[in-house]
C-alpha cells in the first residue's frame, strides 16, 4: 500500500518558470548527515534552471537535474540519492543529471558526512521530494486533458491517461506544474513497485573519473595560485628557531612563513615547494613534560587498567557476587595501535584570503566546521566565507577535521595569495589525527552448567572518550555485567577512523566470544544464538539493538558458508551491530605447507532496503578489505613524539593480490536502509582471527596478526 506523508511547506521552494520554462522544487535536507550527488554537467541544461542550489529541477526538455548538499566520499550517495528521487518521480533515469551543492546554511542543515548516517536521514525526504514533483506533474496533465487525476498515471518521466492513451512528457508539462499548489499530503509508492531503486546502477561519477576530469581537491587550479606545505612540529613540542635560507634560495619559492608552531613554504609548483622543505633547518622544544612513544603508551594502558579511575557506562545485575559463584572464569586482553587513516587523497585545500571575503574550495566532510575556521582566522564575518566542496579522494573519518583547511587560510592570509595548500604523504602518515590505541580487558564467568552468568569489559583509549559501546550485544542477554571505560589524554591528536571504537572493539569482543564458547564446549555459531535467544525471551536491561534482525544474519551466514559442514578447512565466525546495521561474517582459513591461508569470506549484511547493489556489494567488500588489511598489516608506533611510519615502505597496508574471494549477501526484509559505509569492517577481524585459531590453536589477541611469531608466513588471498 503507498504511504501517506505530509509536505511540510516549509521544505519545499516553488520557482516560477525562467524565461525557457520549467518547473523547480527547492528542498531542504533538513536533518539529512549525509553526503551529496553528483555532476554529470551540461551547462546548455543548466543555464535553464537554477544552478548550485538546493532544487530538483525539471527543465522543458525532461531533464531533471538534483542539487545534494553533503560531499561524496566514495560511499555512492551520489548515485543512490538521485535514484531515490527519480524512482518516486517516475523520472527517465537517462535524464537525471546531478549536481553538487556549496555549503549554504541558510538553505541545508547538517552538510556533513560521516557515521553512515547519510541514507537514513535522507531516504524520507528524498523520496517525498520526487513524490511531490510528481504529484504536481498530474495535477498539471489533469487540467490540461480535464480528466480526473485519479485516471492518471506516470511512467518513465510520463503523465499517462490510459483510457485515452494520451501521454504528456513532463517537460511540457513543466510550466503548467509550476503554477500548481505544492500539495500537503503526497502518496509514496509501495516498495513492490520501485524500478530503480533495487537496481544495479553505475556510479554518476565514472565517466569523469575514468577519463581524468577535474573532481577532487588536487585538480583545483584558480589564476595566480600559488601552492604550499608545512612543516610541523613533532607532537608535544613547539617551534624554538627556523633557519629558512637554503629553502629560499630553491628556484620558484615566493615565500616562507611560520604560524602556530608550523612553517610553510610556499611557491610556484608542489615539486619545487617540496625540494626547499627539505631544506628547512628547525629546532623544537618540548611543551611540557615527557615526549610520548609508543613504549610509554603501553606502560600507560597497564596502568590504567590496574587502576580504579574507570568510568560505569553500564552495569547489570551483580557482577561481584556472579563472579564469585563462578565454576569457571575466563580473562583475556585485547590490544590495538593506532593507525593512519590513509586515504589515497592525501590532505589539501584551497584558500583565497581577500578583503572582502574567503574562497575555500577543497575535500571535506564538514564543510561548515572548514567555513567557521576560516571566518575566525581570517577576520571577516562567516557569511563571507564560500566554500565549494569537491569529491573527495578517501578520507574514513580523517577530513572531519579542518587543521589542513586552517593551514591554507594562514597561509594564503600571511603571502596575501591564492593559495593551494598539499600534505605529502610523508605529512600525512605523521601529520595526526590517527585512529586512538585502545586496550581491552574482558573477564567472563560460566557456571556449572556452562552458562555465561558473568560478564565484564574495562576499555582504555586515548582521546577516545568512551572507549565502549557498551549497549552493544552481548549487552542484554548476559544477567551480570559491567562495561567500563578509561579516557587518557594525549598530545598525539586522534580523530574518528572508518566504524569509530567498533573498528578494533568488534575483532575483540567477537574473538573474547569465541574464547568463552570454547571454555563452555560449545559451538561459536550455537553459543551466540543461545545468546540471542536469552535477549528475546529474558532481556538484560534495556536493549539497543534488533535480537531478530541480528538472529536471521548469524543464520543466514552460517547456511550460506556452510558452517560446520566442510572438510580440511577452518572456519571462524563474527557478528556485529554498528551504524544501525547488521553483519555477520565467516573467515575460511585452509593449512598449506604448515601455514594458515585465508582463502575465502563470506559476508551476511541486513541494512534494508538495499537502493543500489552494486554500490552496495561495493561498500561491503571494500569494508572489508579495509578491516582484514589494517588487523592483518597495519601498526604505527611513536618515538619521541613522532610516528616512525613515515610512508608505504614501512606502513604496511593490504595489497590487491592479497584479497581473498569474498561472497556477499543482503537480507531482504523491506526495511527502511540503515548505514553501510561502516558496518562491514567492525566484524572481518573477528572472524579472521577466530578461523586462524581454529586453523593452528594460536589465539591473536593484539593487532596487527602479522607481528606475531607464528603468523610470519601467513598468507591472504592465496589458496592452496
Amino acid at each position: 500500500m503507498t504511504t501517506q506523508l505530509k509536505t511540510n511547506r516549509r521544505d519545499f521552494l516553488k520557482i516560477a518558470a525562467t524565461a525557457s520554462g520549467g518547473l523547480l522544487l527547492g528542498f531542504h535536507f533538513t536533518g539529512c548527515e549525509s553526503s551529496q550527488m553528483k555532476v554529470i554537467t551540461d551547462e546548455e541544461l543548466l543555464s535553464q534552471a537554477i544552478p548550485y542550489n538546493n532544487f530538483l529541477s525539471i527543465a522543458p526538455d525532461g531533464h531533471v537535474v538534483i542539487f545534494s548538499p553533503n560531499p561524496e566520499l566514495g560511499q555512492n550517495i551520489k548515485t543512490s540519492f538521485p535514484m531515490i528521487v527519480a524512482e518516486e518521480l517516475d523520472a527517465d533515469w537517462s535524464k537525471v543529471r546531478v549536481m553538487q551543492a556549496f555549503l549554504d546554511g541558510e538553505k541545508y542543515d547538517r552538510q556533513v558526512t560521516g557515521g553512515s548516517g547519510a541514507m537514513p536521514h535522507s531516504w524520507e525526504r528524498l523520496r517525498k521530494a520526487g513524490a511531490t514533483a510528481r504529484r504536481m506533474l498530474m495535477e498539471a496533465a489533469a487540467k490540461r486533458l480535464d480528466v480526473g487525476i485519479n485516471s492518471l498515471s506516470t511512467s518513465n518521466g510520463e503523465v499517462i491517461h490510459k483510457e485515452s492513451g494520451k501521454k504528456l512528457a513532463y517537460g511540457e508539462l513543466a510550466n503548467e506544474a509550476a503554477s500548481i499548489p505544492v500539495p500537503e499530503d503526497v502518496a509514496l509508492k509501495n516498495t513492490k513497485d520501485f524500478k530503480i531503486i533495487g537496481t544495479p546502477v553505475k556510479n554518476v561519477d565514472n565517466k569523469a573519473m575514468f577519463t581524468g576530469k577535474p573532481l577532487f581537491g588536487l585538480d583545483i587550479y584558480r589564476e595566480g595560485m600559488r601552492h604550499a606545505m608545512v612543516q610541523r612540529p613533532p607532537f608535544g613540542m613547539k617551534l624554538k628557531s627556523v633557519d629558512d635560507q637554503e629553502a629560499k634560495a630553491v628556484a620558484g619559492i615566493t615565500d616562507v612563513v611560520t604560524f602556530n608552531d608550523n612553517v610553510a613554504v610556499v611557491g610556484n609548483s608542489t615539486w619545487q615547494v617540496m625540494k626547499a622543505k627539505r631544506k628547512l633547518k628547525i629546532e623544537y622544544e618540548p611543551i611540557n613534560g615527557e615526549l610520548e612513544s609508543t613504549e610509554f603508551h603501553n606502560k600507560k594502558f597497564d596502568e590504567l587498567l590496574n587502576g580504579s579511575d574507570a568510568k560505569v557506562m553500564r552495569e547489570d545485575g551483580n557482577v561481584q557476587t556472579a563472579f564469585r559463584n563462578a565454576a569457571k572464569v575466563i580473562k583475556s586482553e585485547y590490544q590495538c595501535p593506532f593507525l593512519s587513516h590513509s586515504p589515497m587523497e592525501p590532505m589539501n585545500f584551497f584558500a583565497h584570503v581577500r578583503a572582502d571575503g574567503v574562497e575555500l574550495v577543497g575535500p571535506t566532510q564538514t564543510p561548515d566546521r572548514a567555513k567557521a575556521a576560516a571566518a575566525e582566522i581570517a577576520g571577516v564575518a562567516p557569511e563571507l566565507v564560500t566554500v565549494e566542496m569537491t569529491r573527495l579522494g578517501g578520507g574514513f573519518g580523517r577530513r572531519l577535521r579542518a587543521d589542513f583547511v586552517e593551514e591554507a587560510v594562514h597561509v594564503s592570509k600571511l603571502v596575501n595569495a591564492p593559495v593551494k595548500l598539499i600534505w605529502s604523504r610523508e605529512d600525512d602518515n605523521t601529520g595526526g589525527a590517527y585512529r586512538p590505541a585502545v586496550k581491552y580487558r574482558f573477564e567472563a564467568a560460566l557456571d556449572a552448567n556452562n552458562t555465561l552468568i558473568g560478564y565484564k569489559l574495562k576499555g582504555v583509549g586515548m582521546n577516545a572518550g568512551n572507549t565502549t559501546r557498551e549497549n552493544n550485544f552481548p549487552s542484554g542477554s548476559v544477567e551480570n555485567l559491567l562495561i567500563e571505560s578509561i579516557d587518557y589524554k594525549s598530545d598525539i591528536t586522534t580523530n574518528a577512523w572508518r566504524a569509530p571504537i567498533t573498528n578494533f572493539l568488534a575483532f575483540a569482543e567477537q574473538s573474547f566470544i569465541d574464547e568463552v564458547a570454547e571454555a563452555a564446549g560449545k559451538d561459536p555459531v550455537q553459543f551466540r544464538l543461545e545468546l540471542l535467544d536469552r535477549a528475546k525471551s529474558n532481556p538484560v536491561g534495556s536493549i539497543h539493538y534488533d535480537v531478530d534482525r541480528m538472529r536471521i544474519v548469524v543464520e543466514m551466514a552460517a547456511e550460506k558458508s556452510g558452517w560446520g559442514k566442510k572438510d580440511g578447512v577452518a572456519q571462524g565466525f563474527s557478528v556485529y551491530f554498528s551504524h544501525r546495521s547488521y553483519v555477520a561474517q565467516v573467515a575460511q582459513v585452509r593449512m598449506h605447507q604448515g601455514n594458515p591461508v585465508l582463502e575465502k569470506i563470506y559476508a551476511v549484511t541486513d541494512c534494508g532496503i538495499v537502493v543500489n547493489p552494486t554500490g552496495a556489494d561495493q561498500q561491503v567488500r571494500g569494508g572489508m578489505v579495509d578491516g582484514m588489511g589494517h588487523a592483518m598489516f597495519t601498526n604505527m608506533t611513536f618515538k619521541q613524539g613522532m610516528a616512525e611510519q613515515k610512508n608505504f615502505d614501512s606502513y604496511r597496508l593490504i595489497r590487491m593480490r592479497e584479497v581473498p574471494e569474498i561472497e556477499t549477501h543482503f537480507v531482504d526484509n523491506g526495511i527502511d536502509p540503515t548505514g553501510l559505509g561502516e558496518p562491514a569492517l567492525p566484524p572481518t577481524g573477528g572472524a579472521i582471527s577466530n578461523a586462524i585459531y581454529w586453523a593452528t590453536g594460536k589465539r591473536l589477541r593484539n593487532q596487527p596478526f602479522i607481528e606475531q611469531e607464528e603468523l610470519k608466513e601467513f598468507k591472504l588471498g592465496q589458496r592452496a
